[in-house]
């Protein structure tokens, strides 16, 4: 359990550990959003002090070193790349060799971005195997296979848990317990895992499996809320603050792991954040950030 004398980081006056993932301005979808390039959401980040940027695949194309090189010259980190093909599931492409092809490209797009991981979301119950654990074991070969590639590169492999209503589909892994256990089988410093408040909020075991998994096995923190009344599981996250979940708490079990990265705001809403002016919602990252987070 989590100890007395954790002593959160104080964002309060300082935000430089905030980041943007670009799903908070709809650039994961297409036909969502304000539109605006990477350039300009890489000089809206640098003005309003943001420390790094986690890019979606779909904003990159063949544009990786560009980006990057941009990205630094402002002073910005690029704190992940969102994501990999799903690996099993319905979602999944059938052939395993696509699989792996696509993988590895994604692997490619993070060392050309210059990205500290790559997040791993890894897809749902094998179809007619009714069994999350042959799904999660069928996980666990596929990321073994491109370990040794990632650890080449420089790229952490973060596997993310989802909430268990993405169990069926997107992600048969569902737990930080499990995703705790995925990387001691898989037994590689190449794979860690990825905490998103919106997959965690609920979890009461969430700080002893974080302590298992200890620092060096925690490639990300991503900041949303979960909306008591939510309409849309997939796509109505809340802007920090406005939802149930205990933010300060949540953080504090994942700094008392050792913990001292990036807060990357993380925000799927199609029907409110992501019909706002970009700038607005920026401003809004930073504000509740130094205040509720």
């Amino acid at each position: 359990m989590m100890g007395p004398d954790v002593k959160l980081r104080d964002f309060s006056q300082d935000h430089r550990a905030l980041a943007l993932n670009t799903a908070t301005l709809g650039h994961n979808l297409e036909g969502h959003g304000a539109g605006w390039s990477p350039e300009q959401v890489i000089d809206a980040c640098a003005e309003r002090g943001f420390g790094a940027i986690a890019w979606w695949r779909r904003e990159i194309g063949e544009r990786a070193i560009e980006i990057g090189e941009r990205m630094r010259s402002t002073g910005l980190e690029v704190c992940g790349l969102c994501r990999s093909p799903f690996l099993v599931g319905p979602l999944a492409p059938v052939e395993r060799q696509v699989i792996m092809d696509d993988f590895k490209a994604s692997i490619d797009m993070a060392q050309a971005l210059g990205s500290s991981c790559l997040t791993l979301v890894v897809g749902g119950v094998i179809e007619n195997s009714h069994s999350q654990r042959e799904s999660l074991n069928e996980v666990a070969q596929i990321v073994a296979e491109m370990a040794p590639y990632s650890y080449k590169a420089g790229v952490k492999l973060a596997l993310e848990p989802l909430n268990p209503v993405y169990g069926g589909n997107r992600s048969c892994l569902v737990t930080v317990r499990d995703a705790v256990d995925l990387c001691d089988q898989i037994d590689h410093p190449a794979v860690a895992i990825a905490i998103d408040v919106y997959h965690v909020w609920w979890d009461l075991l969430l700080g002893e499996s974080l302590l298992e998994a200890g620092a060096d096995r925690i490639a990300g923190y991503h900041l949303c809320d979960w909306l008591a009344d939510t309409t849309d599981v997939l796509l109505d996250r809340g802007m920090m603050g406005d939802g149930v979940a205990d933010l300060k708490h949540l953080r504090a079990q994942v700094e008392a792991a050792g913990y001292d990265g990036y807060c990357e705001v993380e925000i799927f809403s199609a029907n409110n954040w992501w019909k706002r002016d970009p700038a607005e919602v920026l401003d809004i990252c930073v504000e509740r950030f130094r205040s509720v987070c």
